[in-house]
């Protein structure tokens, strides 16, 4: 599973990872995180605000910090 947070590394991006990374764990996921900081890749998603979660090329939030158990329903729904 391949994780981005997109952001340019504000505390609300780091909120999101660290809740995004407790939830793989909590799940027991193999996941790669990576942090987007440029605009241009972010627009590339067409993003328009951040912090956004991606999660293998899907944008599931934008512009907030999900819940842990949005998080956990998202993560947990997709296939290995």
């Amino acid at each position: 599973m391949e994780i981005k947070i997109l952001g340019g590394g504000c505390a609300k991006c780091e909120r999101l990872e660290a809740l995004t990374r407790e939830v793989v764990e909590d799940l027991g996921l193999q996941a790669d995180f990576t942090k987007v900081k440029s605009m241009n890749e972010i627009m590339a998603y067409d993003v328009m605000t951040t912090p956004a979660l991606v999660v293998n090329e899907k944008v599931y939030s934008q512009g907030r910090i999900p819940s842990k158990e949005e998080i956990q329903q998202w993560l947990g729904a997709i296939e290995p």
